[in-house]
């Protein structure tokens, strides 16, 4: 029966075998046609290599090396492409040439002009108009090969290595006039490879978007050339007091011979030296055949002479502080606001800038030999933060180093008041008594001025009389015993106060032994008269663009102040500074009436001297000391710091409504106007706006900005007094009487 009737399931074991078999056979034809193919191709390829294969000499003196070049070539293109990225990236942002024009009208606090910085374009001199022998003579100088390279010269490169060889030192530089651009705009002046490939790259990108005479244009207009000025255009209206249009040829020569040194070969610094590089640029003029002998002589014999600046007395190192704040604000502003030409009213007070001048020059001048010391700095600011005056050192045209916003030297003993305040916020007291005995951290071991130790002291004695170990032993006892943890909550108070310098973590630290600048250690003080609230140092009070309109003010856009200690401990560290000046190390920084506190400081081997205080109306600092970190003699803050901070203190409350100082008696001879003689008893500061006064004339201000903005919303054919005004806004006559009132002439009293 089962042989009539199959099972059906027994068939498919038979299909499944043919299956797999058929599948197998096209796997293994595959495999067998493949390997033919790749045997065939690969014979048919070796046969084609043959025709071209090269034996002997011809490989070895042609095939080989070019195979190699080929290789190390593909190598050196990654490497570039590699080098070449963060150079590109300077350019990435689209408006990277707009971004370097800024340019920047200064108004001092009462709406004087004292001075410019940067490149508005708008009013440069087009380069068709500038004469013909101030293009020769800079190109003869700085490139001669400009129009022929494209933007890097090897052979000018290969020329000033061989030139600087037969030297022996660097005469001749290799950058050509569109590296120095890329510099200008994109690099800085460190000296380092990674700047130079920059450099380079920059160039090229630069040659390949703009034309040779894009590139001289920009070039001229924002090479820097001393004394604050910017541009060839700029330098000729500061050297020589006319158009850069109408420069003679040694005057011309005169300008080119500053690209390469302007502060070395200014002619207001070292006239020789200027006129002795001008005559290397008349040599270059004849040597590049941009001119004859003949057609130089003239200029040989009859050298330029600037024009006298010594009266000039324009305060360049507060504007180049103030232009690098602007710069820094720009970035913040709306980006509706598209203009690149801004009018700051600043916080200087011009007259205060120019005594302060006046007082280091002199005193330096008078008693800097007796002490060796040989430069200083000075920071003036209210109790916001606003800086009033800037001394950045004794003569801007021989050193354009801002001592006092750049310059980081080591506080010394003016360093304590962080600690004693961390000390207070911490369970101290004023009255808390430590003990002045030998003390070491590892194997360094603090030691007093006067060589002894005090015993049992309280903090304000300590502080009085700046002994050197008991903040020393308040880091220790800050961190339970452990006198890294004490110095990081100083380091951390100091943070707060307004100190932005590196402050390494180094057993000396709670004695001053690491750096500050000026700026910060002066405005950081005000922390103490703020009852505990810091700020920010700032220049800028508002901004406003070339057609008037209001884009930044400090009051309503500024850092707002942080309360970062307690009134309390504040009231009591002004009582302690109060000590320091009223009973020891800062007598000689008393002003006469005025209630004052503030804090010496001296550092290792006599080499920075420092007077740091502050009053109810102002905060001040004064550095002085030696460029080169040589040793002083023997001069400490309590000296020549404190006379000159006294001196110039003085001339600043003059004329001023005095306020008291927190936490101490007001003295039964404070007057409401601080009087008294400047220097010499000559000079006297003219009487300044009261507080009141100055809050009426800013109300005044902001009435008329809303008034401007109201206007500009109203149709063309709308006038005042048709503008609908907001609740609780003046009426539109009291606006036009603040209008009328704000046209006359601004007054310096009440």
């Amino acid at each position: 029966m089962s042989d009539m009737f199959p099972d059906p399931g027994d068939n498919w074991r038979p299909k499944l075998k043919r299956l797999l078999l058929d599948i197998d056979s096209r796997i293994d034809f595959a495999v067998f046609q493949g390997g033919k193919w790749a045997r065939e191709s690969y014979e048919r390829f070796t046969a084609t290599m043959d025709r071209f294969h090269v034996a002997g000499w011809r490989r070895w003196i042609v095939v080989e090396p070019l195979s190699e070049a080929a290789t190390l070539g593909m190598g050196g293109l990654l490497l570039l492409l590699s080098l070449s990225l963060p150079a590109y990236r300077q350019t990435s942002e689209g408006d990277w040439l707009k971004k370097s024009d800024l340019a920047v009208s200064f108004l001092d606090r009462y709406g004087n002009k004292i001075g410019t910085r940067g490149i508005k374009h708008n009013d440069s001199v087009p380069l068709d108009e500038m004469p013909d022998h101030l293009i020769k003579a800079v190109l003869a100088t700085e490139d001669r090969r400009f129009y022929e390279h494209f933007g890097i010269d090897f052979l000018g490169t290969f020329r000033a290595l061989i030139t600087n060889a037969e030297a022996g030192g660097v005469v001749q530089g290799g950058s050509t006039l569109t590296q120095q651009l890329a510099k200008n705009l994109f690099l800085s002046n460190e000296r380092t490879y990674t700047r130079k490939i920059n450099e380079a790259f920059l160039a090229s990108w630069l040659e390949a978007h703009l034309t040779k005479n894009e590139i001289l244009k920009l070039y001229l207009d924002r090479a820097y050339l001393g004394g604050g000025a910017f541009g060839v255009d700029a330098a000729a209206e500061y050297y020589f007091g006319k158009s850069v249009r109408d420069v003679t040829l040694p005057e011309a020569a005169m300008l080119a011979g500053m690209f390469k040194a302007p502060v070395k070969f200014s002619p207001l610094v070292n006239l020789p030296a200027a006129r002795a590089r001008a005559n290397v640029v008349l040599d270059n003029l004849v040597d590049a055949g941009f001119m004859t002998e003949g057609q130089v002589y003239g200029a040989r014999r009859h050298p330029a002479t600037p024009i006298d600046r010594r009266e000039d007395d324009a305060p360049n190192y507060y504007l180049d502080w103030a232009f690098d704040e602007m710069r820094r604000l720009v970035d913040s502003f709306p980006k509706s606001v598209t203009d690149r030409y801004f009018v700051v009213r600043t916080a200087l007070d011009i007259d205060l800038q120019r005594y302060a001048d006046q007082v280091l020059d002199t005193n330096l001048r008078e008693h800097g030999r007796e002490w060796g010391a040989s430069q200083g700095a000075v920071v003036i600011a209210d109790l916001d933060g606003a800086v009033h005056a800037m001394v950045g050192g004794r003569d801007y045209d021989e050193s354009q180093f801002n001592r006092a916003a750049d310059a980081m030297r080591q506080p010394g003993s003016s360093f304590k008041p962080y600690v004693y305040a961390t000390a207070l916020a911490n369970g101290f007291k004023p009255t808390s008594v430590v003990v002045d005995s030998p003390v070491c951290i590892g194997n360094w071991c603090p030691h007093n001025y006067s060589g002894g130790f005090a015993g049992a002291v309280t903090l304000t004695e300590a502080i009085t009389r700046s002994i050197n170990v008991i903040p020393v032993k308040l880091s220790i006892a800050l961190g339970d015993g452990n006198a890294k943890l004490g110095r990081a909550k100083i380091v951390q108070t100091a943070r707060n106060f307004g100190i932005v310098t590196p402050l390494p973590d180094t057993p000396s630290l709670p004695i001053g032994a690491d750096a500050v600048t000026p700026l910060e250690h002066a405005v950081a003080f005000a922390t103490f008269p703020n009852l505990g609230k810091a700020v920010a140092p700032h220049a800028a009070l508002e901004v406003r663009t070339g057609t008037g309109q209001l884009v930044w003010r400090f009051d309503r856009d500024g850092k707002k102040p942080q309360q970062v200690i307690s009134p309390e401990v504040a009231v009591e560290m002004i009582k302690m500074m109060n000590s320091v000046v009223e009973n020891g190390t800062g007598k000689r920084a008393q002003l006469d009436g005025i209630p004052t506190c503030g804090k010496t400081g001296t550092t290792n081997d006599w080499r920075d001297g420092w007077f740091v205080g502050y009053t109810g109306n102002f905060v001040g600092a004064v550095w002085m000391g030696n460029d080169d970190f040589t040793q002083t003699k023997h001069m400490t803050g309590g000296t020549l710091p404190a006379m000159t901070w006294h001196d110039i203190m003085t001339y600043a409350h003059q004329g001023v409504e005095l306020r008291q100082l927190p936490g101490l008696p007001v003295p039964q001879h404070l007057t409401p106007v601080a009087e008294g003689s400047s220097q010499g008893g000559e000079e006297s500061h003219p009487a300044l706006l009261t507080r009141k006064a100055t809050q009426v004339l800013t109300r005044i201000e902001r009435l008329l900005d809303e008034a401007d903005h109201a206007l500009a919303a109203q149709p063309a054919h709308a006038t005042l007094g048709s503008i609908e005004r907001k609740p609780g806004a003046p009426p539109a006559d009291t606006l036009a009487a603040a209008a009328d009132q704000k046209a006359a002439p601004a007054s310096r009293g009440d």
